[in-house]
C-alpha cells in the first residue's frame, strides 16, 4: 500500500471512532449508577414500622435529613442510559420520599386528601424541571409498563400498599417488587380473596389496564394466590380508605 493510502486507512478509522454514531451508541449503552438511597433508608428505618405506618410526629425531627435526601435526588437527575432497575428504584423511593414531605408540610392532616392538590402540584424538583406526584406515578413509572410499581408506591393512606421501611434499591428490586405484590395481594385488609368470592382493592378497578397488558385480572390475581379462578367469575371491589397510615 502506497503512502497515500495508508493516509486514507487512517483517516477513515479515526473517522468512525468519533462519528456520530459510534458516540450515540456509546451514549445510549445502559449503565448502573452511584446513587445512594442510604439517607432514605436511615429515615425509613427509624420512623416506619413493619407494617408501613409512619411515625410522622417523629419524622418531624428529621425533616432537615429528607430535605437533604430530596436535593440530593433532585441534582442527580436520571439519564437516558440509566438502566431501568436504576431508574425504577429513583422514581419509587422519590414518589414516597416526597409523600412524606407532603404530609410533614401539613402535620397534622387525618388524610392527604384534605390537601390542596396533593397530586397534581408542582414542586418535587428533578434536574431543572418540577414535577408532581402525578408525573412521577403516570408520565414516568406506569410508562416503564410494570404494574407492580402500584405496590411499591405509597400515598400515606390505609388502603395503600404499605411503605417498606427500607428503601427500593437497583441490584434487588426485581425481588422487592415481587414481595410487595405478593405481600398486598395476600393482606386479607386490602383484598378479601377466596375460591368463591374475589373483592379486590380499588387499585385493580383504577389501574385495570395496567394489570391485563399481558392477560386478564384474574390471571394476574392467580398468578400471587395460587387459586384459579372461572373466567366469569364476578369481581368486587373495596372503598378505599383514605385515613393517614400514621402510627
Amino acid at each position: 500500500m502506497n503512502q497515500k493510502g495508508i493516509y486514507f486507512l487512517l483517516f477513515c478509522v479515526f473517522f468512525n471512532a468519533f462519528s456520530p454514531l459510534s458516540l450515540t451508541a456509546q451514549d445510549t449503552t445502559e449503565k448502573s449508577t452511584t446513587i445512594s438511597h442510604k439517607l432514605w433508608g436511615e429515615l425509613l428505618e427509624k420512623h416506619v414500622d413493619e407494617h408501613g405506618n409512619v411515625d410522622y410526629y417523629s419524622f418531624r425531627k428529621n425533616i432537615d435529613i429528607l430535605d437533604k435526601y430530596l436535593q440530593y435526588l433532585a441534582l442527580n437527575e436520571p439519564l437516558d442510559n440509566w438502566s431501568r432497575a436504576d431508574s425504577l428504584a429513583y422514581y419509587i423511593n422519590l414518589y414516597n420520599a416526597a409523600t412524606v414531605k407532603l404530609i410533614l408540610q401539613h402535620y397534622a392532616v387525618g388524610s392527604i386528601q384534605e390537601i390542596k392538590q396533593p397530586w397534581g402540584r408542582k414542586w418535587i424538583r428533578v434536574g431543572e424541571h418540577e414535577l408532581s406526584l402525578n408525573q412521577i406515578e403516570h408520565k414516568i413509572l406506569r410508562k416503564m409498563h410494570e404494574p407492580r410499581i402500584h405496590f411499591a408506591i405509597n400515598c400515606a393512606s390505609a388502603s395503600c400498599p404499605k411503605l417498606l421501611n427500607i428503601p427500593f434499591a437497583a441490584q434487588n428490586i426485581e425481588e422487592q417488587l415481587e414481595q410487595a405484590t405478593h405481600a398486598f395481594i395476600n393482606d386479607p385488609q386490602k383484598n378479601q380473596i377466596n375460591p368463591d368470592s374475589i373483592v379486590l382493592s380499588a387499585l385493580f378497578k383504577w389501574y385495570k389496564n395496567d394489570f391485563t397488558e399481558n392477560g386478564s385480572l384474574l390471571g394476574y390475581i392467580s398468578r400471587y394466590t395460587g387459586i384459579s379462578y372461572p373466567k366469569n367469575a364476578k369481581i368486587k371491589y373495596l372503598k378505599y380508605n383514605w385515613s393517614l397510615n400514621a402510627q
